[in-house]
């Protein structure tokens, strides 16, 4: 862990999870099911077959980004897609005023900012929803607006290493001197896709399982882990 803390000179941090549990107070199976009524008013006003909009297997889904992106998949038009993001990202505002700080996190930017490491957000989340958090718990100044979260194109979300390959770039940073911190498969994916060093966390045992069988090689289920590595002396020092 001190080696791989030790060699990154950027931090890339997930954001639901790793910062915060966004969906604390605002569960995410509400906004899902909210997005799918959404999508029924809005097949009943095009004059479309819900099924053309909404397929069977989306309808009981609980989590909101495969709802959209299920959605979206099927091509209904540009404005369908865009009208159901926007809702989205209301959704992901309004919860990043109730989310539940990841314990150490912001400890863990504070520390990093101090030892001349820069911070960055790497997220499928809607970046103004980061940016309504970041605010509201002075944590801005430690990312500096190194928020990289979903675009309109919705195939470059993670595991597409783009959002991590737009932190590179905004840090200027090589891969190689660059570590991710995230909590789901699909951060691994997008790290080991840009060349990024990964570490996985898990507070809890699905989690950690869930990581392990996607081949993340270091997992931790608290950042203490992290900021312990980070701050303890090297060997030799007082």
């Amino acid at each position: 862990m001190r080696e791989l803390i030790g060699n990154a000179h950027c931090v890339l941090f997930d954001f639901d999870g790793p910062i915060c549990r966004l969906f604390a107070a605002r569960p995410a199976e509400s906004v899902a099911r909210r997005l799918r009524e959404l999508a029924a008013a809005i097949a009943t006003e095009l004059g479309v077959p819900l099924p053309r909009l909404l397929p069977e297997e989306l309808r009981a889904s609980p989590d909101p980004h495969h709802v959209l992106l299920g959605i979206a998949r099927r091509r209904p038009g540009r404005g369908v897609v865009t009208r159901l993001e926007a809702a989205l990202t209301r959704e992901e505002i309004f919860a990043a005023g109730t989310a539940r700080p990841t314990p150490y996190a912001a400890a863990l930017m504070a520390a990093l900012t101090a030892r001349g490491r820069q911070v960055a957000v790497v997220t499928n989340n809607s970046p103004l929803a980061v940016e309504h958090y970041l605010r509201q718990h002075q944590l801005s100044g430690f990312v500096g607006g190194r928020i990289h979260g979903r675009t309109a194109d919705f195939s470059r979300l993670k595991p597409h290493p783009d959002a991590v390959l737009r932190a590179l770039a905004s840090t200027r940073t090589a891969a190689d001197a660059a570590l991710m911190i995230g909590d789901a498969p699909s951060d691994l994916g997008a790290a080991r896709a840009a060349g990024v060093a990964f570490l996985g966390f898990a507070p809890d045992e699905e989690a950690a399982g869930a990581l392990v069988a996607a081949g993340a090689e270091r997992v931790v289920r608290s950042l203490e882990e992290v900021m312990t590595a980070l701050v303890a002396p090297t060997p030799g020092e007082k």
